[in-house]
């Protein structure tokens, strides 16, 4: 069996793009947790497309944790000031929707996968202008 090859920074744009999409249309027919979940992974794709792209000495292998994955885009991506504090926290905050959505069962209120949607959305388009 051999190892699946990493995709390149592009790569995990499109695949952050075409999360994005599936999460509208998940909330669009009222898939609330599944748009929670394509919305988060939109995320988690493109910041893991930017630290490949960005950070020449990042481990490949990046994305094999989410909290390490979000951790190493606090440190290489927000600290360092090349994406706002509000981004982060966007990414923080996509993170525990989504373990609520596919985890706890617990209510998500349709305006809050809105906001998620937004953010998501947002987040995707900044960070592909880093990507090259």
């Amino acid at each position: 069996m051999s190892t699946p090859r990493a995709l390149s920074p592009q790569g995990l744009m499109v695949k952050a793009e075409n999360a994005l999409a599936s999460a509208k249309l998940l909330s669009d027919a009222g898939d609330i947790d599944g748009a929670c979940n394509r919305a988060y992974y939109a995320m988690f794709d493109a910041a893991k497309a930017v630290l490949l792209a960005t950070v020449p000495t990042i481990d490949p292998q990046i994305g094999k944790t989410h909290n390490g994955l979000i951790a190493a885009f606090g440190l290489h991506m927000v600290k360092t000031g090349l994406v706002s504090v509000e981004l982060g926290r966007a990414l923080n905050r996509a993170q525990n929707i989504r373990q609520i959505a596919d985890y706890t069962g617990d209510v998500i209120e349709p305006e809050d996968v809105l906001a998620l949607l937004q953010q998501a959305s947002e987040f995707v388009q900044t960070l592909k202008k880093q990507v090259k």
